[in-house]
């Protein structure tokens, strides 16, 4: 190992090899492997073994898939940035948000406080765009100027064309074409959410705008690495509450039932 040293601050993804070979993986973009990547929780890695996961007081991995994080951030904060901030700040990097831009985010949830406060630090205006108006005291803290509840058919109308980004979180199916609406010409709307069921799209949605409808899944391991160095230089930590191993099975409770602001953290001394 070359790359990193006892003693040093590092941590390990939601992915843990790749072929390393392909276009994609010499491209810095490990998660689209063409041979597919190696995901850390309960996959099959390239010499057939199963991944265990992070539930653990020890993992090994190759260094390559190790990632350094810096002194800026404590430990328990930056662990959800390799989850939720990678996957936020992926395509608002990839998209540029930034000044000038105006960016608005489905969902305040793990991943939508995430992408909050990292396109508020790029500079770009923000808006929250919520089922209901509960959790707006907290958008407006992370870094949002505006919030919006979906559920108030005005909503759609107030804001038609206002978005040059919209980042969607939610994993529930929503109504992407009315979404689309919301853009500027040349606007796109990039899925982060992972929802069971498809999600129709209209056309003319897309055509009347040459509006784009992407996806959108974590980043390769030098965006990753980038991503940590942006939060610490700004100062950004995920939400969290930290419980222990035995909470866990109660915590996943919790989760189902929206209790959580806005991530759970293992305490792994608890193990």
């Amino acid at each position: 190992m070359t790359k990193h040293k006892v003693g040093d601050r590092v941590g390990v993804g939601c992915m843990v090899n790749s072929c390393r070979e392909c276009a994609n993986c010499l491209n810095g973009d490990e998660q689209y492997c063409l041979k597919g990547m190696v995901g850390t929780y309960g996959a099959e890695d390239r010499d057939g073994t199963i991944t265990q996961g992070g539930y653990s007081t020890h993992v090994v991995v190759t260094e390559h898939f190790v990632v350094s994080i810096p002194d800026g951030l404590e430990l328990d904060v930056a662990a959800p940035l390799l989850c939720a901030g990678i996957t936020t700040y992926s395509p608002l990097h990839r998209w540029g948000a930034g000044p000038g831009k105006k960016v608005a985010v489905v969902g305040l949830g793990g991943l939508g406080h995430m992408a909050v406060k990292l396109a508020a630090a790029m500079g770009a205006e923000v808006t929250v765009l919520s089922q209901s108006l509960k959790k707006q005291e907290d958008g407006l803290r992370l870094g949002a100027t505006s919030y919006f509840a979906t559920s108030d058919p005005g909503t759609f109308e107030q804001l038609a064309g206002s978005f040059d980004l919209i980042i969607n979180t939610v994993s529930a199916s929503i109504d992407i074409s009315a979404y689309l609406q919301l853009l500027t010409l040349d606007g796109a709307l990039v899925n982060v959410g992972a929802p069971a069921e498809p999600l129709p799209v209209n056309a003319f949605a897309l055509i009347g705008g040459r509006r784009s409808f992407a996806g959108s899944m974590i980043g390769g391991i030098p965006e990753t690495q980038e991503m940590l160095n942006f939060c610490a230089e700004h100062g950004i930590g995920a939400d969290i509450e930290v419980i222990p191993a035995g909470k866990i099975n109660d915590a996943y409770e919790r989760v189902l039932a929206s209790d959580v602001r806005y991530r759970f953290v293992i305490d792994t001394a608890t193990l």
